[in-house]
């Protein structure tokens, strides 16, 4: 049966999504971008940078589980609603404190800034699962893997967005002006979601408890071979692969490119997936799906450390290009298994599980960039994290045979 490459687009709801994602995306990699530049300029230390991932993951891990549990007991439309009414907070307030010549931060440095980075963590964590469990509810089934191929698209064609230009407004009109650009974008996803009717939550088999609740999701992950080898992959690989915290770095000491080149850099990874998020619509890596996951990371893992041993500024975003293209395979693969093998009644704890492997391995990996970066030096330190990128393949291959066999074509 031929695929219909566009068939979820045809959905009118499902659009409005994409696009809240869509500008959601380009205000949170946006804003990324320029809170890591402006510690990078107060501090000129790679252990600040990765206290930004660190910040962030705290609030976001430990709000998860509840957050989750919230997604399956409370219309998904009205979490997404507020947790991006506090984002647009947020962002209003990383504003404020570049008026007046930054008084708020030479007062009292950097720490007001790390103190928002947590508070949006906290709305990424309620976020998360419930976009996740809307999909399901706006597209049918059948097209849930088409949906969750144009759905990760969306993420990396604002994250493309988001990162070019980020470094392009700063550099053209400063923290403030940046800022305030982040919050209208934010307040068009808000829009955006505010035009999908809301959705009826699937009925409960049982009335559970919180902890019950809680536990049920956790164990319905842990007893799922794939679902669980999937994570785990991501989780370790992304942990010790990532170098994106160290990136201003690169971008100053090694490349010499400035803050322009900083959001090139960042956005790279992100052109290359929206290039093969483009082939995987008309095909999908379906067929042989685990196979073809292993083979991804590990290539993830190859490319950062070809872009280590870089010192050219086209070649080196050649690799992050490929690098996210890539990624955008396991992704895709990663988001189509959970949506797959997920109950309907289970679909928000199930995300928040997800989403804690998932903000582990890119938050906390900031973190052990910035300690490994100041221990083993920058360069050392990204090749080690490539390096056990592929031994956490090789060992997944060996111990997740049913991952491995995995064949999601025709489910």
């Amino acid at each position: 049966m031929k695929r219909d490459p566009i068939a979820s687009l045809r959905l009118p709801d499902f659009r409005f999504f994409i696009t809240a994602r869509l500008f959601m995306t380009l205000a949170t990699q946006m804003q990324g971008l320029i809170v890591s530049w402006q510690i990078y300029q107060y501090t000129k230390d790679p252990l600040w940078l990765g206290m930004i991932g660190l910040t962030e993951a705290i609030p976001f891990i430990s709000s998860s589980l509840f957050a989750g549990h919230i997604a399956d007991i409370i219309e998904r439309k009205k979490i997404i609603t507020w947790a991006t009414i506090m984002l647009m907070l947020c962002t209003g307030l990383l504003c404020g404190f570049t008026l007046n010549n930054g008084f708020v931060l030479h007062a009292y440095g950097v720490w007001p800034i790390y103190g928002i980075v947590f508070l949006s963590g906290i709305a990424r964590a309620f976020i998360a699962p419930s976009y996740f469990a809307f999909l399901s509810q706006i597209v049918p089934r059948s097209e849930y893997p088409n949906a969750s191929t144009w759905s990760s698209t969306t993420w990396q064609i604002g994250a493309v967005g988001g990162l070019s230009i980020g470094g392009l407004i700063y550099a053209w009109v400063g923290f403030t002006y940046s800022y305030a650009i982040d919050f209208g974008l934010l307040l068009i996803a808000l829009c955006s979601i505010s035009f999908i009717p809301a959705r009826p939550l699937p009925p409960k088999l049982e009335k559970e408890r919180l902890f019950e609740s809680l536990a049920k999701g956790v164990f319905f992950v842990f007893r799922n071979e794939e679902i669980l080898g999937a994570l785990s992959l991501d989780l370790f690989a992304v942990l010790f692969g990532g170098a994106v915290a160290m990136l201003p770095i690169f971008a100053d000491k090694i490349l010499k490119v400035g803050p322009e080149g900083l959001g090139l850099l960042r956005a790279a990874p992100a052109v290359g997936a929206v290039v093969m998020a483009a082939v995987m619509v008309y095909r999908p890596p379906l067929k042989n799906a685990g196979r073809n996951l292993l083979i991804c990371v590990a290539c993830f893992g190859i490319c950062m450390i070809l872009f280590a041993l870089s010192t050219n500024f086209l070649l080196s975003m050649f690799i992050l290009a490929l690098s996210g293209a890539f990624d955008s395979v396991s992704v895709v693969i990663r988001g189509t298994i959970l949506q797959l093998m997920t109950p309907d009644e289970m679909r928000g704890r199930v995300s928040a599980v997800n989403n804690i492997f998932i903000g582990s391995s890119n938050e906390i990996g900031e973190f052990e960039s910035g300690v490994t970066a100041k221990l083993m030096r920058l360069i050392p330190s990204v090749i080690f994290g490539g390096s056990m990128t592929i031994l956490v393949v090789a060992y997944t291959s060996f111990k997740a045979k049913k991952l491995r066999r995995l064949q999601l074509e025709g489910k």
